[in-house]
């Protein structure tokens, strides 16, 4: 960045340096002020405590130093509702136009990608963005992130319904683990995929009905009988292991029961590389 090609940013360092000199100088003179004064009759009030030649006194407060205060406040207003970055120029607004102009060409070139190639992209994307915590294979690099192969699958559900869920701050709470039998939580998750989730996708075909017993017994109370949350009050089951669920974990952050992943929502991912992202996740097969 060159400052001094923005004039907001310049108007702003040279107000900072009027700031200092006007602080540095006033200071100067209220001291020395101080100094004389400390054994004159204008003293209004000295409890005795002196420290360096400076009494401690009670005296109106002076008119420079009021003026110079209205000064700064005024000009902070200014800067920040008017000067920056409302209404002129700034290279942080310039920076996002940029993105923003960038994301619509990139949308525009790459939004009929379907495939190994939408897969490829995600695989790129998550070797740059996401490979450093979860790992080249994707498997949480021994429990130290999520293992994401089973993410968006019937093994991620299980592994909920076993250990719980936190981190997403939905009104119903923090989600405790279930009391639930290895077969009754793998029949659960696949009704989930299968029924509820736009994936509408399940390895345990044979378990959809029963799942859908149980789920309506154990877990409707938070979720709904549809399984979409009650209107934000849980999890919208219907987005697990798509793009929309994957988009709001990305923008919210994590704070999970391995640690607390960052909010990516500055990485200004569109929603190409953010298909992209999920597909290549859901394309990643663990031992069944």
């Amino acid at each position: 960045m060159d400052i001094f090609k923005d004039h907001i940013n310049l108007f702003a360092l040279g107000a900072a340096l009027v700031i200092v000199v006007l602080t540095v100088s006033m200071s100067s003179s209220l001291f020395k002020a101080m100094r004389e004064r400390t054994n004159s009759k204008d003293v209004l009030y000295d409890n005795g405590h002196q420290f360096d030649g400076i009494a401690e006194s009670v005296n109106n407060i002076p008119s420079g130093w009021i003026i110079c205060f209205l000064i700064a406040i005024t000009w902070g207003i200014w800067y920040i509702f008017f000067g920056y970055p409302l209404f002129n120029y700034s290279q942080i607004g310039e920076y996002n136009k940029e993105v923003a102009q960038y994301n619509r060409s990139f949308e525009t070139r790459w939004k009929n990608l379907h495939g190994k190639d939408l897969e490829q992209m995600g695989q790129g994307i998550f070797l740059v963005q996401c490979s450093q915590c979860h790992g080249l294979e994707a498997t949480g690099l021994d429990n130290t992130a999520r293992n994401l192969v089973s993410w968006g699958k019937e093994a991620g559900i299980i592994e909920i319904i076993k250990q719980g869920s936190m981190g997403l701050n939905y009104q119903a709470g923090e989600m405790p683990p279930l009391e639930m039998s290895d077969e009754d939580a793998k029949a659960v998750a696949s009704f989930v995929m299968a029924k509820i989730s736009e994936v509408k996708h399940t390895s345990y075909p044979q378990l959809v009905q029963k799942g859908e017993t149980i789920f309506a017994n154990m877990c409707a109370g938070c979720h709904g009988v549809d399984g979409k949350g009650q209107e934000g009050m849980a999890v919208n089951l219907a987005h697990y292991g798509t793009q929309v669920f994957l988009k709001e974990i990305l923008d919210k952050g994590k704070k999970g029961h391995i640690g607390e992943m960052p909010s990516f929502a500055y990485r200004h991912f569109n929603d190409t590389q953010v298909r992209a992202l999920a597909h290549y996740i859901q394309s990643l097969r663990g031992e069944e």
